[in-house]
């Protein structure tokens, strides 16, 4: 709903009427309120009395030759306090009967109260103004009520389809044309969809402004920034609220009020139909922004989070990722982790990145280090999910920079394999923990490696296969024991003529000695390749 034309569904203003040929052809001159001629103009009004005002309800254009005027400034003062007390939008008068030149003291008048004063040089028929006008005005209304019924059609269609809270909100921007935040009852910004300006722009010490605008429980316009706010319900119960900010063109007019309470109708049938609470999916949609990378900017991102109430500035961000385990997360272990961050001083987002994959981004003080910080998480992670399995990234001071951080939680994550043992001091993987086992789990899907350990194994594993034998077996024990024989005889409970004989056999197999520790280290490699990280592991998973 981008601001309408004349009869395109607003009323015409003083300036509109004042265009019109009919009007201009008596060469109309604005001695009066030259900045008000914005305002709406409701009717035409022709009078030739001392007292219009009574007949007046507010918003016309009143039409006079002048004969009417009293004499005196007082009257004339009284004259004009009385059209403007009741709301006229702009006198009129005819330069042609009674007067040649506007009377000074009605020009003073009309400058005092801010009333815009027209004169006109030339004879016009004010009945033809009339008809003209009121036509207009007519098809104006006409007009307004089909792009209502557009409206109702288009939020009627959202509902039908089961759309989001993001979907309508986005859906009411577009055609309002001005930007539009869903807020909760303690005033984080939820879904904010622009219109015209930045997210920056619009979320910028969104709480205060938020509160500074006060409270209703009617959509009404209010507060210093003059917005327009509708509330919204869930289950009979004030949820929220829609805030519509004001934009560079004219005022909230009623389409934009029938939008923002469409809106909100739309959103109490959408929080009816969707399982997921909003906080959630705020959260979800926030940590996807900064993870990929898909934010606008740096400072629509600082603004975004600092709505939802995660100190964006001065601070010191840690991203953490979670492999449910068994069973999956659910929006349950969402509510539950975020409360305990919450009631353990810890500011974070909380909220599924992907499926069966929990993302957690916690602020920290600059001068609070943060392992401790990572442990409550880790911790209060594993109390509620038994079988997770925790990867943390490195600390940035930059909101912009979280990218990196869940890039390497998410290595972690990809390189421990499920009951991977936790280290003796702390829940949580890091990098440092990777070692060779790991990386090559980690890259166990690449083919590149696959190759690899198939073109060195390859024909032992083929020779185990057709004749029963455990050779990689004895290669493992072999290479776990740096090229000790004595040890990898203990190890495979073999006596040393029978390793040696089983040594001989896989030299001949591999067409290679094993003597030299670069040989060995090749092997070794290819080994873990094939049978993963798992600590004293020496039997390769099944061909």
């Amino acid at each position: 709903m981008n601001e309408p034309a004349p009869g395109a569904g607003r009323a015409p203003t003083v300036a509109d009427v004042l265009a019109l040929p009919v009007l201009a052809a008596g060469q109309p001159r604005v001695v009066a309120g030259p900045d008000r001629l914005d305002r709406p103009v409701r009717w035409v009004h022709i009078t030739e009395l001392t007292d219009p005002a009574s007949f007046l309800k507010g918003g016309e254009l009143v039409l006079t030759t002048g004969m009417p005027l009293p004499d005196d400034t007082t009257g004339v003062r009284r004259y004009v306090d009385e059209l403007t007390e009741v709301g006229a939008a702009a006198l009129v008068i005819e330069l042609v009967r009674r007067y040649h030149r506007p009377p000074d003291a009605l020009v003073q008048a009309c400058r005092a109260r801010g009333l815009p004063l027209v004169t006109l040089a030339r004879d016009v028929n004010f009945l033809e103004v009339t008809q003209v006008v009121h036509a207009l005005l007519l098809g104006s209304q006409a007009d307004a009520m089909r792009r209502t019924q557009r409206i109702h059609e288009a939020f009627t269609a959202l509902t039908l389809r089961g759309a989001g809270a993001q979907d309508v909100v986005r859906a009411a921007a577009e055609m309002s044309g001005r930007t539009v935040v869903l807020e909760n009852l303690v005033h984080q910004a939820l879904v904010c969809e622009p219109s015209g300006s930045t997210v920056q722009e619009a979320l910028t010490g969104w709480e205060q402004r938020s509160r500074a605008a006060g409270a209703g429980d009617r959509t009404a316009t209010g507060g210093p920034a003059g917005w327009l706010t509708a509330p919204v319900s869930y289950q009979g119960e004030h949820w929220g609220r829609l805030v519509m900010l004001p934009g560079d063109g004219p005022a909230f007019g009623p389409e934009h009020i029938t939008v923002l309470e469409r809106t909100a109708m739309a959103l109490t049938v959408a929080r009816l139909i969707h399982a997921t609470p909003w906080e959630h999916t705020a959260h979800r949609a926030a940590l996807r922004e900064l993870a990929e990378q898909r934010h606008s900017s740096p400072e629509d991102a600082r603004a975004r989070c600092a709505a939802l109430g995660l100190p964006a500035q001065d601070g010191v961000f840690l991203a953490v990722l979670v492999d449910p385990g068994p069973g999956g997360a659910g929006t349950e272990p969402e509510t539950r982790l975020h409360r305990e961050l919450r009631s353990a001083g810890v500011p974070a987002l909380v909220g599924e990145l992907s499926p069966g994959r929990l993302g957690i981004l916690a602020a920290l003080r600059p001068a609070l280090p943060w392992r401790p910080v990572a442990e409550r998480v880790s911790r209060g992670v594993l109390k509620l999910l038994p079988g997770a399995t925790v990867g943390v990234g490195s600390p940035v001071a930059d909101l912009a920079d979280t990218a990196r951080s869940f890039r390497e939680a998410a290595r972690v994550l990809e390189a421990t394999p499920p009951g991977q043992p936790l280290p003796a001091d702390r829940s949580f993987h890091e990098l440092p923990d990777i070692g060779l086992g790991r990386l090559l789990y980690a890259l166990r899907e690449d083919t590149r490696v696959q190759g690899y350990a198939e073109r060195r194994l390859g024909r032992l594993l083929d020779h185990d296969t057709r004749h029963g034998t455990d050779l990689v077996t004895t290669l493992g024990h072999y290479l776990d024991a740096a090229g000790n024989k004595t040890a990898a005889a203990r190890r495979g409970g073999l006596s040393r003529e029978t390793l040696y004989q089983r040594l001989r056999t896989i030299e001949r197999l591999l067409a290679t000695g094993l003597e030299s520790g670069e040989t060995r280290t090749e092997l070794h490699v290819a080994l873990m390749a094939l049978r993963g990280p798992g600590a004293g592991r020496t039997t390769p998973p099944d061909r």
